[in-house]
């Protein structure tokens, strides 16, 4: 099973790649995952990117792709990923169309969870956070605020910059701008599985597990 996740900040794309990874046997490959592990592996191609992020850069397309290819023409992937954080743009699709094509990989979907922008904002300006253990909690669905202590361990909880509901705007704006075209560039290939991702963790879950299953042949 090889699945490419897509799907805005805010909707739960990393706890759907944790569960399918364990539920379907293949590992949950994300870009930060890769581009660590690169880096802790002290490569010619490692050592660069790691220059490049200690530099608070983001890693240019070339040494990205170069770094996806390395990680899915290894063992770590042979019997299946799931992809998560790339591609991002429309030239990385295309340049992983090319990897795919190298490497033989002839079958693979496309999940995209979506949800409505106001949503997401919902869901993110109410995500609240325990600066000293990372914690996050809901304030809507944990009756909590900010300023409000950690009821684990009594600091005061905060909420990141990232989560404000302009910031969660101008990502959500980029977010369409770049995505949009590699969603279009993938369905007009019949490979897009589209998932409402508005329920509950374990009903998206069961949602996405169903569409693999019904795409995947026998």
């Amino acid at each position: 099973m090889r699945v490419l996740l897509f799907g805005p900040p805010g909707v739960g794309k990393g706890t759907q790649a944790k569960l399918l990874s364990e539920e379907l046997g293949v590992p949950h490959i994300s870009t930060g995952d890769m581009l660590r592990a690169a880096a802790a592996g002290g490569t010619d191609l490692g050592k660069q990117a790691k220059a490049i992020m200690d530099n608070g850069n983001l890693v240019p397309d070339d040494i990205m792709i170069a770094v996806v290819r390395e990680v899915l023409a290894g063992p770590r992937a042979a019997g299946g990923f799931i992809l998560d954080g790339f591609p991002r743009t429309l030239p990385q699709a295309k340049a992983l169309s090319r990897i795919f094509e190298d490497l033989n990989i002839r079958e693979f979907k496309v999940v995209n969870i979506n949800v409505e922008d106001e949503e997401v904002i919902r869901r993110l300006s109410n995500r609240l956070v325990c600066p000293k253990d990372g914690h996050i909690f809901n304030a809507e669905t944990n009756g909590l605020s900010r300023e409000e202590p950690c009821p684990l361990c009594g600091t005061p909880l905060t909420q990141r910059d990232d989560d404000r509901e302009q910031t969660v705007r101008e990502r959500l704006k980029v977010y369409h701008g770049t995505t949009a075209p590699i969603i279009h560039y993938y369905r007009a290939a019949g490979l897009v599985l589209s998932v409402d991702g508005t329920g509950s963790i374990d009903v998206v879950n069961r949602q996405i597990k169903l569409m693999l299953q019904d795409s995947h042949p026998a």
